[in-house]
């Protein structure tokens, strides 16, 4: 029994979903909403490293099966509902990710000049949604940065906003980019925890980064080393957190060299308040206390940090899509072991979901492709039983709407554009951010 399933989202819980249906000899519709493929790995990995952005070979390798077809630049709940799919498939994956920012819910959030990380990842990785002029507005005013969060995409934008300009001219960024970023008159950047230096939760090999780019001082607080009971606990059990703490320890004696740029870690430190009138002029950063527990306490003392610019990084949210339902408080499709869950707890026929969209955002690519890999056996399982619709799915439908879809030929064309605008620049690849831009290269347009 062969089936036809559609998957919604082409980054890598999608792709990786798709390849476990494939390889279990049924047909695999990916429907992606921009022009081209990979998600997150092509828009939210920082275009420097490297290795991570290598994954996109083995997920374009998927796109590559027979039995698999890319419909890019097809919207989901505009150019075809939820429900549509449902009649024309014998399966639908939901796996569009989680794609806003999560709110700091403080005064003067909304200041120009209060950034999500979001959309600043957005801009540097050339992304056709970004909002080009509220993030070079931005980063045109500012000398000192404050980045609220201690995660992954805290230390990517630090080091990006840091960086000697050969660093990243080797990479693809879009060309604008690397022009406002070589121009940026950025000195500081303040990175603020709200926990102990254990707690946070990047990988000790993004952390160790930050100190071995040339024109970087890395400064932090010895005060922030006293650490307490509750986290000396979570060194002893955990070696990445071990090595995180050894790693900034190695700071402390750091003296900020005249001419460098400078990157400041604060611990025990939250934002209380955005100042400015007419755009972000600091921020009121609280002290914080550790419970027994180890969650954060404020303690009503504060103190201000001079800056033009805030980047709020403090996580990702999934959005609902029409048709589907959507738990607000977690910000997440309900399901069971993929599997979506109507308002009365009950299975939806037919109805998955894989990534971000069903676990929240959490974890590194590869996790993903366990977790899709569940859903698609819950989906098989749920399936086996079935008789097949047979049918092409959506393709005429799109077709008859005056929806021409972008298929894996022309993400190959948009691909050799952006090796060639690279190598005119000097450089392996250059990525080309706009929609009319990226359509006009899938079909060959010039």
């Amino acid at each position: 029994m062969t089936l036809r399933i559609a998957i919604v989202g082409a980054g890598p819980s999608g792709l990786y979903a798709t390849d476990a249906l494939n390889s279990a000899g049924h047909h695999v519709d990916v429907i992606e909403r921009l022009p081209v493929p990979f998600g997150l790995v092509r828009y939210g990995v920082a275009p420097d490293h490297y290795s991570i952005r290598s994954v996109r070979g083995t997920l374009e390798k998927v796109l590559l099966e027979p039995n698999v077809r890319l419909l890019a630049g097809v919207e989901v709940g505009r150019d075809v509902s939820v429900d549509e799919l449902l009649a024309a498939y014998d399966g639908v994956v939901l796996t569009y990710g989680a794609s806003r920012d999560r709110l700091l819910q403080i005064p003067g959030e909304d200041l120009p000049g209060s950034l999500a990380a979001t959309d600043l990842v957005a801009w540097y990785c050339g992304h056709p949604d970004a909002d080009r002029a509220a993030v070079e507005s931005a980063l045109s005013a500012a000398t000192s940065v404050v980045v609220v969060g201690v995660g992954n995409v805290s230390v990517d934008v630090t080091r990006v906003l840091t960086a000697p300009a050969d660093r990243l001219e080797r990479t693809d960024m879009p060309q604008h980019v690397l022009d406002i970023l070589e121009s940026s008159g950025i000195r500081d950047v303040h990175v603020l925890g709200r926990r102990s230096p254990a707690q946070a939760t990047w990988t000790t090999k993004e952390l160790r980064e930050l100190g071995e780019i040339d024109g970087i001082d890395v400064v932090v607080e010895p005060a922030d080393f006293e650490l307490e009971p509750v986290v000396v606990g979570l060194m002893e059990s955990d070696r990445v957190v071990a090595r995180n703490v050894e790693v900034m320890r190695g700071w402390i004696d750091n003296e900020p060299a005249e001419g460098n740029r400078h990157i400041h870690l604060h611990f025990h430190s939250r934002p209380a308040e955005i100042t400015g009138t007419d755009r972000v002029s600091g921020v009121v950063v609280e002290r914080t206390a550790l419970d027994e527990s180890g969650a954060a306490r404020g303690t009503g003392e504060t103190y201000e940090i001079e800056a033009q610019l805030i980047v709020r990084s403090v996580g990702y949210r999934g959005m609902p899509l029409a048709g589907v339902p959507f738990d607000a408080s977690r910000h997440v499709v309900p399901n069971a072991d993929g599997r979506v869950l109507g308002e009365d707890g009950v299975p939806i026929p037919g109805l998955y979901v894989a990534g971000w969209i069903k676990r929240g955002p959490t974890g590194i690519i590869g996790t993903n492709k366990k977790d899709a890999g569940a859903t698609v056996a819950s989906l098989l399982a749920d399936r086996v039983d079935i008789a097949p619709r047979g049918g092409d799915g959506v393709f005429a439908l799109l077709l008859e709407r005056g929806i021409t879809p972008i298929h894996i030929d022309g993400w190959q064309a948009v691909d050799a554009a952006e090796r060639a605008l690279g190598q005119a620049q000097g450089r392996d690849r250059t990525t080309i951010h706009e929609h009319d831009s990226l359509r006009a290269a899938a079909s060959g347009v010039e």
